[in-house]
């Protein structure tokens, strides 16, 4: 008789409930809602690892809390993107150094960088001015100035498109003007915390105006390469160039750079620029380099 009452019980199928997984303690659920609220990303990371290290039962309505918070945060930040101007919404960066030298030489050099960039939902637009000036004894050693605007359409998180319109002024290389226009496609070969590289390719078109008053205008090819590694909690290096190929000419600029937080919004950088140029009317040099330290403003 027993055994036919063991057999039955075991035919009897147990409520939903036996098999659901312990309750998330009302403290470490207090503490992790608590860490939603304040809105910083590290913080709610931190708070859900440790509450899955010492709830494992209950990770995946951990897991559940955090994705419900990104899917609002997501949702939040589209709509005002949508709603935004152009105008607005913009951040950016302001880099400045420079150097003075008085007695048996009279020197000056300066040098800044202006960068503004708006990131959409596919959409991000960069616009960006450099300044290079440097005077020893009266005479004028370097004279650079560039601006430029860059679009770029993103398909999907690795793959964009771009655009590129650019001008440029340099006369210790033999041009008072020159404008680049670019359109091509780019992908973003490493995305993760530490590393991101990116490389984009099109063709090109540039327009030069030379100080001898010679004018000049040479279809090509250009592309370039964007790398940050983050090598520790405040130090970045940070590694750009782009080249140009055209009939017999060929341009290449390289900036390596390594920086440091000094405050929240505060940064100091010493970068090492090479610059290449196949063609110069008034030197034989064709590489240009320039080391400089300098402070940066992120707003």
């Amino acid at each position: 008789m027993h055994r036919y009452l063991a057999f039955l019980l075991l035919l009897i199928p147990f409520p939903a409930w036996a098999d659901a997984p312990p309750l998330l303690p009302s403290s470490v659920r207090e503490m992790l809602e608590a860490a939603i609220a304040n809105g910083n990303e590290s913080e709610i990371a931190t708070v859900a690892k440790i509450a899955k290290q010492t709830n494992p039962a209950s990770a995946e309505e951990i897991q559940r809390l955090v994705n419900s918070w990104k899917d609002r945060t997501k949702a939040t930040h589209d709509t005002i993107i949508r709603e935004a101007r152009f105008s607005e919404l913009w951040t950016g960066r302001v880099e400045a150094g420079g150097f003075r030298s008085t007695g048996s030489t009279s020197e000056i050099g300066l040098s800044g960088n202006l960068s503004l960039k708006r990131t959409g939902i596919q959409w991000s637009h960069k616009l960006s001015a450099s300044a290079d000036y440097r005077r020893a004894n009266g005479v004028t050693s370097r004279e650079r100035y560039t601006a430029s605007y860059e679009p770029r359409y993103e398909f999907n998180s690795r793959g964009f498109s771009y655009g590129l319109a650019q001008f440029e002024r340099d006369t210790s290389i033999g041009y008072d003007e020159r404008y680049t226009a670019s359109a091509g496609i780019g992908y973003k070969l490493i995305l993760s915390t530490p590393l991101d590289l990116s490389v984009d390719m099109g063709p090109s078109v540039r327009h030069a105006k030379y100080i001898s008053g010679e004018r000049e205008t040479k279809l090509g090819a250009r592309g370039s390469m964007d790398l940050v590694w983050r090598l520790a909690p405040g130090l970045t290096l940070k590694q750009l160039a782009s080249g140009y190929a055209e009939s017999d000419v060929y341009t290449l600029n390289s900036l390596t750079s390594i920086e440091t937080k000094v405050a929240t919004r505060w940064s100091a950088a010493l970068s090492y620029n090479v610059q290449y140029e196949s063609e110069t009317l008034l030197s034989a040099r064709d590489f240009d380099t320039l080391s400089r330290l300098t402070l940066t403003y992120d707003f």
